[in-house]
């Protein structure tokens, strides 16, 4: 391929002849930049740059310029949040970003930095429902364990879902995810159906 334009070569995507590539590769041919588009999430597996890099200016000129790594895609979840300011409970959409490649099968990650400023969370999983029998959807509870130690203000919509008979003040903010299954791998959307194996764990919690 050195030295002159190789013309009518395939188009990978569809046979046309062309004699424009791939920017990165050098390796595969497509007539158009919408075909290489196309043809990316194929192609990205086997596009890697050259040893040696072509210095022709003929060459820069038909080359089509390789896509941009996909951005990672999020999901959204509904979650209950348990305000420390509010009345009572309510429901908030929280965003979740996919696991690291190297951690196959593990759970996205939930983006809660809005919640808690201080950047501070520990997460419990609750299995266990009303008279201990096993969720089939388990919950995860999200706090801030140095809320206690700012003198953060007792959270009132806990305080109130338990009236105030719940032996360990909560403070600060909570929100609860639902896991999709026991295997823990995926959120699904939490609901009022959860409210009361959450309150019997805030009544039950020392």
């Amino acid at each position: 391929m050195q030295g002159q334009i190789t013309l009518n070569e395939a188009c990978t995507l569809c046979g046309r002849p062309t004699s424009m590539w791939c920017s990165r590769c050098q390796n595969a041919f497509y007539c158009c930049p919408e075909h290489l588009s196309t043809d990316w999430p194929r192609h990205r597996g086997e596009c890697f740059p050259p040893r040696q890099n072509v210095s022709t200016s003929a060459y820069n000129v038909n080359m089509i310029a390789t896509p941009p790594p996909a951005e990672p895609q999020y999901s959204t979840v509904t979650a209950i949040l348990f305000a420390p300011e509010a009345d009572r409970w309510t429901t908030t959409q929280v965003h979740c970003h996919p696991a690291s490649r190297s951690a196959q099968g593990a759970c996205p990650v939930p983006v809660l930095q809005m919640f808690f400023p201080d950047g501070v969370t520990e997460g419990i999983v609750l299995t266990q429902g009303l008279n201990g029998e096993s969720l089939r959807f388990p919950l995860h509870l999200w706090y801030s364990p140095t809320a206690l130690q700012r003198n953060a203000p007792v959270n009132r919509s806990i305080y109130n879902i338990t009236c105030g008979s719940a032996s360990k003040a909560w403070c600060g903010a909570v929100v609860v995810l639902k896991f999709n299954g026991s295997r823990r791998q995926g959120y699904t959307d939490a609901s009022p159906n959860d409210l009361p194996a959450l309150s019997a764990y805030f009544l039950a919690y020392k």
